[in-house]
């Protein structure tokens, strides 16, 4: 959590930074700036709308979120912002549909808050996988400082130094700030063929790229699925694989953070600032 004093101290004070043009942008104005940089875009079918708010309003400044919990939301409100920029969905289900929620005291209290502040929630999701290259990997590599080992044009794909598994788990945890983390295969084992998967993208395509790596690091798995094709694998004894399971918060909140300073040349006079949503879980 980003404290009021660091807020305030890359604000020079407020929202807005000093020199402002004569027109301030309206959250539109910036919304159409990120758009501009996504290939085809505006796409007919995209989640990536806007969830709650008048759009039209002068931008007073932008918090990126890999969730806009209702905690993010007080946030935004106690410090003047207007727009929070998600990347997942606001509302419990991929496409925020509400109807099922009219008579929920959280879903009405949160939204309730959002409208009270003139708060505009917009979802950044599948624009932001599609910008070239992919903005939640390109955030990730840099957390991992692994730019360099990332495969031309697959930025999922790298081929580090070789290390061994149990290494690169505590070298995971580290990096994205985990409590605990799930780990499957040989402790032992040589790791040089990294696949980086975070978030949720399916048992599908997580199998098809352990076929080409050692391990995989992913945000969540269906226990199901990419777990007991790795539990098969390692029986079998004719390969080893290894799986790290980081957490879909964790795993992909360095892409958002990737995208506060991504927005910040773009928006010189506005102040722009991250806000982790943490770990939702404990751990007992």
């Amino acid at each position: 959590m980003i404290t009021r004093r660091d807020f305030l101290a890359q604000s020079g004070g407020g929202i807005i930074l000093a020199g402002l043009p004569k027109k301030v942008p309206t959250i539109q104005d910036a919304i159409n700036l990120i758009m501009h940089e996504i290939p085809g875009a505006p796409w007919d079918s995209t989640v990536d709308t806007v969830k709650s708010g008048d759009p039209s309003q002068p931008l007073r400044g932008v918090i990126t979120t890999f969730l806009a919990t209702h905690r993010t939301i007080d946030y935004a409100a106690q410090h003047g912002v207007n727009l929070i920029i998600t990347h997942e969905p606001t509302y419990y289900n991929h496409l925020d549909e509400t109807d099922w929620l009219e008579n929920n005291s959280v879903y009405q209290k949160k939204r309730k808050t959002l409208e009270d502040h003139g708060i505009v929630v917009w979802r950044f999701h599948d624009y932001w996988h599609a910008y070239k290259p992919d903005g939640i990997a390109t955030g990730v590599l840099k957390l991992l400082g692994w730019e360099a080992y990332a495969e031309a044009g697959q930025p999922q794909l790298c081929r580090i130094p070789p290390i061994s598994l149990a290494e690169l788990s505590q070298f995971m945890k580290a990096r994205f700030g985990a409590k605990r983390i799930r780990v499957m295969g040989n402790a032992g084992m040589s790791c040089s063929r990294v696949g980086l998967l975070v978030g949720a993208v399916g048992g599908r395509r997580q199998i098809e790229v352990l076929s080409e790596v050692d391990v995989l690091v992913v945000g969540e798995v269906r226990e199901w699925e990419t777990t007991e094709y790795v539990r098969d694998a390692n029986w079998q004894g004719d390969q080893e694989k290894g799986l790290i399971v980081i957490g879909h918060a964790l795993s992909e909140d360095p892409g958002m953070a990737w995208l506060a300073e991504w927005l910040k040349p773009r928006l010189p006079n506005t102040i722009v600032v991250h806000q982790p949503s943490g770990d939702p879980f404990y751990f007992i």
